[in-house]
């Protein structure tokens, strides 16, 4: 895999100890003290709020990132897909949840094999109508193991979810009647609303959620988990669903993107910063990504073209914003990493539009280092992540792999 990995010198090397200017731009730069602080900083938290923390592993689905965030007291990884699942475990992740209906027949039963092979192996998936429930148990039939089960409430006009109170119980007792299915708790997602009514809306979805858990919690035979709580607005689940922990009923959180943080929308969205006032109870994320890529063209005044582009560099919750500029000597060798403030205008596939006021713009041949804004469509571009030190010692520590 690492032949891939297009941006070292030569296939294959190690290239621990090179420095960034040895590299083919474009390529993504990970601030490992960053990193360590971020997943510090939410390890804290969640100890201070008496929750669980199962971060969503999709963000970056690095193994590296996973172990950080367990060895920092994480209750297992969060997954999306069956295939990501199928990653995890086989990564050797021993508690995973998985945010979705699991529905595919092989993907049941290779699931069902695990857990009636592996004792050790933890596991959670979410239902969200009764047809889910019929078609787990068409396929699961009799089994070793039930498969634990969440019931997940839905939004309005959102995605997966129950739609509504009644139609969320009806699935929980359905789960009930069905052997092969376990009912543990219940959960949902508040992070698919933001703007300036979006925490109203997340606190009165929650308060939703809150009154299902009331009503779905007697239902549990045994342990009991409510889940939910995104990288944006976790302080208010643990406000809103905090009070329903007891001896047995756990509040599990699945924040990810706040291991990387970003340049952009996170930093609006997070507890700490999306008020009028910092609010220094609130974790403290520092953005740990950064984009490199060279000046290629300055076709006109106030306009460099720089060589990355969408397929680098995501723009689905807002452009890439410089941060930083290098100059390159003839011999390749850079120059201080100096503060820089273009705005990127336009992504193309291999293009980025950086405009300027005349005059200040980067040389032809400079580097530009990139914020970026939404982790979770920025890391999955990159096969390889450089791990640098720090923000400013630009030696690669080592080269991590993902498993996008």
């Amino acid at each position: 895999m690492t032949d891939q990995l297009r941006f070292l010198p030569e296939p294959g090397i190690d290239p621990a100890g090179l420095p960034l200017s040895e590299l083919r731009p474009p390529f993504m730069t990970v601030n490992r003290s960053a990193i360590e602080h971020n997943a510090a900083e939410m390890a804290r938290w969640c100890r201070a709020q008496d929750v669980l923390l199962a971060p969503h592993g999709k963000t970056t689905m690095s193994p590296w990132l996973w172990q950080l965030q367990l060895d920092q007291g994480a209750w297992g990884i969060t997954v999306a897909t069956e295939q990501q699942l199928v990653t995890a475990y086989r990564l050797g992740v021993r508690r995973v949840a998985l945010a979705n209906n699991l529905v595919r027949p092989a993907a049941l039963r290779w699931l069902a094999g695990v857990l009636a092979d592996d004792a050790g192996f933890e596991f959670v998936c979410w239902v969200d109508s009764v047809a889910v429930v019929e078609q787990m148990a068409r396929v699961l039939g009799e089994v070793v193991r039930p498969v634990p089960v969440l019931v997940e409430l839905g939004m309005e006009q959102g995605r997966t979810g129950a739609r509504g109170l009644p139609e969320a119980l009806a699935v929980a007792e359905a789960v009930g009647r069905t052997p092969s299915l376990s009912l543990a708790g219940v959960a949902g997602y508040e992070g698919l609303v933001h703007g300036e009514e979006g925490l109203e809306q997340a606190r009165s979805y929650l308060r939703d959620v809150s009154t299902l858990a009331k009503t779905v919690l007697p239902l549990v035979s045994g342990p009991a988990v409510i889940s939910a709580g995104g990288s944006a607005y976790f302080d208010v689940v643990a406000e809103e669903l905090g009070e329903l922990r007891d001896e047995r009923t756990e509040l599990l959180l699945r924040s990810g993107a706040y291991i990387t943080h970003d340049d952009g929308a996170y930093t609006g969205w997070t507890p700490r910063h999306r008020g009028a006032a910092e609010d220094p109870s609130q974790p403290d994320f520092q953005p740990a990504l950064r984009v490199w890529a060279t000046v290629i063209s300055q076709p006109e005044p106030g306009l460099v073209l720089l060589d990355a582009g969408r397929r680098d560099l995501p723009d689905d919750s807002g452009m890439p914003m410089p941060r930083g500029v290098v100059q390159v000597g003839a011999d390749g060798s850079w120059g201080e990493l100096k503060p820089y403030a273009g705005e990127v205008t336009e992504l193309n596939d291999h293009h980025c539009f950086v405009r300027c006021e005349p005059g200040t713009e980067p040389a032809v041949g400079d580097v530009v280092s990139l914020g970026i804004s939404h982790p979770c469509t920025a890391l999955d571009r990159w096969r390889g992540l450089v791990v640098i030190p720090s923000a400013e010692d630009l030696v690669v520590d080592r080269v991590e792999l993902t498993y996008f």
